[in-house]
């Protein structure tokens, strides 16, 4: 029984037939200036139906009155983009109507026959409604007299919901509406993903160079390597740091410029940053670092920051070979370095499958694994 009534409870029930009465008002309007005409407002519906901003106007009741307060609809504000559109929306002003009609019949003649049940039992019987004058009086005309009003709120709750139903039907998203809301996800999938691996390979950098120091430090016992360890460590938060706050500015305004990122022209800092964490970095530039563009360059630079990383998160301080060359319209990137008994620590998983998807975003390919007793990173990118 509880269950039966909740709509009762609901404020939807109650702004869906408000929805249901607004087309009426207009009806009642009419049918004082020619009550010979009842149907002339729904001829008018198709003319005005075809104005394109008329689509805005009914989306935006139809949400407020229809689905108040709920996300994701399914109706649209739109205005008419096509005349499939137009269609759709002269349609549903015209089963708007109907609908209206019928919320009318059933919320002013359901009560009538209620209380004429009542007076029947009473002894009086109605002369004006029609399926009652052959009625005689009778006590058993007041059990019946609940009938009418429960129908009429099934017909209010089940009404709202199919008017709710044919908005989503009518007044959703053209095909065309569609395709731009899933290329609008998309990306902001793909801008998600580049953020999340922006935060990978800046902090994963900044945290393993901090491991590596520390733990040389502790192991050294020499005040002076421990001081020098402390200070790269402190440089490299800086620098993590300043990437962070790139990253979260990204973030915090959808329109921030990314120049700001960095680029091949500051590599220079990778190579301080694995030196003063014990690597011997041998690192040699071909090419001027300047002409390559910039979406390329900030993507190489963030492979050639994972790849330090991985190495020295997983093979500590060795010998690494670092070559970049600019040449014949390619970025080509290669980090080399002796294969080692594995350190503890996360898998080399999601970032050398970040190495890859960077990579491809940018039309080139990407190497990883085991080369001549060697363990290699190697990009090609296209300039243009």
């Amino acid at each position: 029984m509880a269950r039966f009534l909740r709509p009762l409870l609901r404020g939807t029930t109650y702004t869906r037939l408000l929805h249901l009465w607004v087309p009426m008002l207009i009806v009642s309007v009419w049918l004082f200036i020619s009550p010979d005409t009842p149907y002339a407002p729904a001829l008018a519906l198709i003319p005005v139906g075809l104005v394109p901003a008329l689509r805005t106007g009914e989306g935006v009741q139809a949400r407020l009155l229809l689905t108040p307060g709920e996300e994701g609809s399914g109706i649209s504000v739109a205005p008419s983009a096509t005349w499939r559109d137009r269609g759709r929306t002269v349609l549903w002003l015209e089963v708007r109507m109907a609908l209206g009609w019928v919320t009318a019949f059933a919320c002013v003649w359901l009560p009538v026959i209620a209380f004429q049940l009542i007076e029947i039992a009473r002894g009086r019987v109605p002369d004006d409604v029609w399926v009652l004058k052959e009625a005689s009086p009778s006590g058993w005309y007041a059990v019946l007299a609940p009938l009418p009003l429960i129908a009429l709120y099934g017909a209010i709750v089940g009404l709202g919901k199919v008017v709710t139903s044919t908005a989503r039907a009518l007044l959703g998203p053209s095909p065309a509406e569609r395709l731009a809301a899933l290329e609008e996800r998309t990306e902001q999938l793909l801008e998600r993903n580049r953020i999340a691996r922006e935060l990978h390979d800046s902090i994963g950098h900044a945290l393993t160079v901090a491991v590596v120091q520390a733990g040389a430090a502790r192991a050294a016992g020499d005040p002076a390597f421990t001081e020098r360890a402390l200070g790269a460590i402190e440089e490299t938060g800086r620098a993590a740091l300043e990437d962070l706050e790139r990253v979260l500015g990204v973030l915090r305004e959808a329109e921030r410029p990314v120049s700001g990122r960095p680029t091949l022209v500051d590599a220079d800092r990778l190579w301080e940053s694995a030196r003063a964490s014990g690597a011997k970095v041998d690192a040699e530039v071909t090419g001027p670092l300047e002409t390559v563009p910039g979406p390329v360059s900030r993507e190489g630079y963030r492979i050639l920051q994972e790849a330090l990383t991985n190495v020295l998160r997983h093979a500590g301080a060795v010998p690494v070979r670092v070559r970049v060359r600019v040449a014949d319209g390619t970025l080509d990137l290669e980090v080399r370095n002796p294969l080692t008994a594995a350190v503890s620590g996360p898998g080399r998983g999601s970032g050398l499958r970040g190495i890859r998807e960077r990579a491809a975003l940018l039309g080139g390919r990407a190497h990883t694994g085991p080369d001549e007793g060697d363990w290699q990173v190697r990009a090609e990118l296209p300039l243009g």
